[in-house]
């Protein structure tokens, strides 16, 4: 006899859920929070140093740090007009 399961399965405290950026960019899809720094290797919670961000931005952890590294780039000009 199979159980019927209703609602959504629990979720630990420990895991972090997902956030998603919805990104209008040219490859489709969106973008998870913390992404980078889990590209580059660097904690979150921690500054990404320049020389990273910068072998990011040429592509040297992957074309998809590549288009995280340039989104980021993209989001600092923002924030830098803003305030």
């Amino acid at each position: 006899m199979a159980t019927k399961r209703s609602g959504s399965p629990s979720k630990s405290k420990t895991a972090r859920s997902i956030k998603t950026v919805k990104v209008a960019n040219p490859f489709g899809g969106s973008m998870q929070r913390g992404g980078l720094h889990k590209s580059v290797g660097v904690p979150e919670g921690q500054k990404i140093p320049p020389a990273k961000m910068a072998a990011a931005k040429a592509g040297k952890y992957g074309p998809k740090a590549k288009r995280q590294a340039n989104f980021a780039g993209s989001l600092a000009k923002i924030r830098r007009k803003k305030g």
